[in-house]
């Protein structure tokens, strides 16, 4: 048998345009659909790229770009709510020694990057277009669209997010699953003394925090337990979000006067999922938040999703025959990694929710970070 040499990714997020880089490097003909007619090129206030996300954005061959764009730094801090710092601990460099412990960045010019990337590869593109239908046999999948169209592909792999339509289509059954907590983000411009990550556990909330984007920017982030989103009206949300936030002090008191457009706060529930058995079915294979999605509480969300790809796109550009083993393969490596990471950032949030200190949260944290130092 040839080695097949066509695929579809349906999603357009990390995982997703990863994958079309790594695969397009390797001669592989992609066509990539993302659902979204903006490529989702603006949404988010920031993200948070620890080390071994960086470490994949290294091998994409956007990592210049990337440094350039965000905020390195090497440390996290602990606050009181009113300001006062605790504990400043160093960050475990989890990428390895030869790239910084953490880089904070606006989204927005992350999914830039990652955009200009996948359109220098050569992948065909189509926005604003959906997978509907999926037909498959031993030798490969025909995909119906939106648009009216279809194509025939060797592999199809489903990087279309938390709630893929693509995993319900091949039957699996797992569904993410609120955690109980939620999370107001914004944008903001940074304060001079931020230099890194400060938080805070407790005050008037469950954690408040924010990381550094740019020079010239933050993103600013308060924890509370989740509510009905039909309870809060959208134009209130500066004014939900400033209510929590001005119960702390320190640099929040720099932060909070620029929370005042409803319309750049975001509001979004902490989920939790994991499908546990394979992540394929025939020819159809998960990726990122389709397969697994956790919590924020780890900051490892994009990096598990980007892994996801690196991992995936090694065993395909490999020689070996795209199967049913290659697959099972895929599933295998990365499944106790991602399930530590779930585990530990659903954990971390149950800490606070519940309001038991776990003595062990610490060390897990530490085991886990430890970890992600090995090559994925």
């Amino acid at each position: 048998m040839s080695t097949p040499r066509t695929v579809l990714v349906t999603g357009g997020g990390a995982a997703g345009n990863a994958v079309t880089v790594l695969l397009r490097r390797a001669g592989i003909a992609v066509d990539l659909v993302e659902a979204r007619d903006d490529w989702n090129a603006t949404a988010g206030s920031g993200i948070t790229l620890q080390g071994n996300a960086l470490r994949v954005l290294r091998e994409l061959g956007v990592w210049e770009r990337v440094k350039e764009s965000g905020f390195g730094f090497g440390s996290v801090g602990i606050t009181a709510p009113d300001g006062t710092v605790l504990h400043v601990a160093r960050d475990i460099r989890t990428g390895g020694d030869d790239l910084p412990a953490t880089v904070g960045m606006q989204r927005p010019r992350l999914q830039r990057i990652l955009i200009d990337a996948v359109r220098a590869c050569g992948a065909r593109v189509r926005l604003g277009t959906r997978a509907t239908e999926f037909e498959q046999n031993a030798d490969g999948v025909t995909v119906r669209f939106t648009d009216g169209t279809e194509g025939r592909y060797d592999l199809v792999i489903a990087a279309d997010g938390l709630g893929s339509a693509t995993r319900a289509a091949i039957g699996i059954t797992d569904k993410p699953e609120p955690t109980g907590m939620a999370i107001w983000r914004v944008a903001a411009p940074r304060p001079a003394g931020v230099v890194r990550t400060d938080l805070c556990y407790g005050g008037p909330a469950y954690i408040a925090g924010y990381c550094p984007t740019s020079d010239t920017t933050i993103y600013a982030y308060v924890v509370e337990a989740s509510r009905d989103r039909a309870s809060i009206p959208p134009e209130t949300y500066a004014d939900e979000m400033r209510r929590l936030a001005s119960g702390y002090g320190g640099h929040w008191a720099d932060i909070v006067p620029h929370i005042t457009d409803p319309a750049k706060v975001n509001y979004t529930w902490f989920d939790r999922l994991l499908v546990e058995g394979t992540w394929h079915r025939g020819r159809i294979v998960l990726a990122g938040d389709a397969a697994h999605c956790c919590p924020p509480t780890l900051a490892q969300g994009a990096a598990m999703s980007l892994e996801d790809a690196l991992v995936l796109a090694e065993l395909l550009t490999g020689g070996r025959e795209w199967d049913d083993a290659l697959l099972r393969e895929y599933h295998q490596r990365r499944m106790p990694r991602v399930r530590a990471v779930v585990e530990a950032s659903v954990r971390l949030g149950r800490w606070q929710l519940d309001g038991v200190r776990d003595a062990d949260v610490p060390g897990l944290m530490g085991s886990v970070m430890t970890m992600l130092r090995e090559l994925p």
